[in-house]
């Protein structure tokens, strides 16, 4: 673990290096849907619960692999969630969802796995349910977001193509919207958010 893994695996130092940024990356979210309409959440990295008080009047599954960041999120929020591993968690076996959050999390996952997640979280919709992916995206030209994505704790940064190829593969696409997280009016990140159904 490099040393700044182990700095945000504190959850005050994520916390804080969250703060500018945690409604930026949600907003498209927001905007594309109606948030009261929903029914059972599945949040897939849910970290210390980032997203949860959005999702305050559902049945809400938030799940994380660090035990400090889902101890935090219990704490603070009346909400289920639960230490895994998405690659092979048993946790939501059985159970269904309409709305399936995967907040910045398949940069941090390989190829194969992440198609494997993306087959399990399309038998874990409802008939009527979407996923939502939020994600960094490497863009092509240099410049301080690409500088960023390369530097990204996630080992596996994406082109916006790559991206799309992949979710389309998995999902039919509703919603495929690119977009910038920003700082002090700059662009820092290079962003895409993907709405998805199970194709028919």
């Amino acid at each position: 673990m490099s040393g700044l893994d182990w700095l945000m695996e504190n959850v005050h130092v994520y916390r804080l290096w969250q703060a500018p940024f945690a409604e930026q990356k949600f907003a498209p979210v927001a905007r594309h849907n109606d948030l009261r309409q929903i029914n059972a959440v599945l949040d897939l990295g849910c970290g210390p619960g980032t997203n949860a008080r959005h999702f305050a009047q559902t049945r809400y599954l938030g799940l994380d692999w660090n035990p400090a960041y889902v101890n935090y999120a219990r704490r603070y929020y009346r909400s289920e969630f639960e230490v895994a591993d998405i690659c092979n968690e048993e946790v939501t076996a059985g159970r269904q969802f309409d709305f399936i959050l995967a907040n910045s999390i398949f940069h941090h996952i390989p190829d194969q796995d992440a198609s494997r997640v993306m087959t399990k979280l399309a038998a874990r919709l409802t008939p009527d349910g979407f996923v939502h992916i939020v994600d960094m995206v490497v863009p092509p030209e240099a410049g301080i977001a690409r500088y960023l994505a390369m530097h990204d704790r996630g080992l596996h940064p994406r082109s916006r193509e790559r991206w799309e190829q992949m979710l389309c593969d998995a999902f039919e696409p509703v919603v495929i919207e690119p977009y910038h997280l920003t700082g002090w009016g700059i662009p820092l990140w290079h962003m895409v958010y993907f709405k998805g159904r199970v194709r028919s």
